[in-house]
């Protein structure tokens, strides 16, 4: 079988599966109910307690000086009914660029933060088979290198399933996906710790209907969020835009986007305007921040002419056929007139 290209590969592991919805606190552990991460067949989480059935943890979570190594153990947990083999590997984090959705690099990408600071147990180094209805669990150290900047560094451990599925032909080619679950690991190297958000590349795009005021004109503000510091922030937005003399034409209060924004990641994101003005001048302003950072804030904003550009179009072809129309009718009626007599100098003598 043959899977088209080392690309395509890459972008469909990358959009499949490893996007989680747990949330990262500032620091501590937030008091959330610890949920595994699962596709509905296998799962991977932190290995519970000895004698207990399920983790109460919702992830990992660590801290530890530069230079210095800790232990722990990952779950992968079989729930289908039969035996099912993985490769299993560390990897780093990123915010997918459109959304930022919480993502870990597929296995082609080789880490370079906290993905390569993680070595699994030598039984890990080849596949791991899991038997049906079992778990498998599979000890990992992290070894915190001597450089090691200080802030939050993310990553996780991912159970890569080795069967090929949803094989489709296209040309003379099969397409197939495999599947992947990953466990998120936050780890926290101590030192001095900034929170840094900009809010940057503020834009505005819209379209109008022909006859304006007859529809809505539809409007979409775009900017992008970046993570400048060295914690992850979870940003909320406000989106304010005024019309000529201040007149408030927008307020969006300031809402939690419900994703974790990652250091050194920067994501661009969109906000609908489905009433937006058809005849003004407008100045947006996009404002953000944290609340766990009150201090934390940052805006910027772009301004833009709304013109019915239609209907203007539309007046100028009529305006240009009536003074055409004028012209014509002049030019004729000009042509129509007798021409003045000459005056015989001659026999004026």
């Amino acid at each position: 079988m043959r899977i088209r290209s080392r690309t395509r590969s890459r972008t469909r592991t990358l959009l499949y599966g490893l996007l989680l919805g747990l949330l990262l606190g500032t620091g501590v552990l937030p008091a959330t109910t610890a949920t595994a991460a699962d596709n509905g067949t296998w799962g991977v989480f932190p290995t519970p307690a000895a004698g207990a059935a399920m983790t109460d943890r919702a992830y990992f979570f660590h801290q530890g000086a530069a230079g210095s190594t800790l232990s722990d153990s990952v779950t992968i947990l079989n729930s289908s009914d039969k035996e099912l083999t993985f490769q299993v590997f560390a990897t780093d984090a990123v915010n997918t660029p459109a959304g930022g959705a919480f993502a870990l690099l597929p296995v082609e990408t080789k880490p370079k933060d906290v993905g390569a600071w993680i070595a699994l147990a030598p039984e890990a180094s080849r596949t791991v088979t899991v038997p049906a209805k079992g778990r498998k669990d599979i000890p990992f150290s992290v070894k915190v290198p001597a450089d090691a900047t200080p802030g939050d560094h993310v990553g996780g451990i991912v159970a890569l399933g080795t069967a090929v599925e949803g094989v489709q032909q296209e040309g003379r080619v099969q397409v197939g996906v495999k599947r992947s679950v990953g466990a998120r690991l936050y780890f926290r190297v101590p030192g001095p710790i900034t929170a840094g958000l900009s809010v940057e590349d503020v834009r505005v795009s819209r379209s109008a209907p022909l006859l304006p005021w007859v529809k809505n004109a539809r409007a979409t503000v775009s900017y992008a969020l970046v993570n400048r510091g060295n914690v992850v922030i979870e940003p909320k937005v406000a989106v304010f835009a005024e019309g000529l003399f201040g007149r408030e034409v927008l307020n969006r209060p300031a809402r939690e986007l419900k994703l974790s924004l990652l250091p050194g990641q920067r994501i661009e994101l969109t906000e609908p305007w489905p009433d937006a003005p058809q005849s003004d001048w407008v100045t947006v302003k996009v404002t953000a921040g944290a609340a766990a950072h009150p201090d934390l804030v940052s805006e910027s904003g772009t301004g833009f002419v709304a013109v019915p550009w239609p209907a203007v179009g539309l007046l100028l072809v009529l305006a240009g056929a009536g003074v055409t129309f004028w012209v014509l009718r002049r030019r004729r009626h000009t042509d129509g007139e007798p021409a003045e007599a000459v005056p015989d100098l001659a026999g004026m003598r």
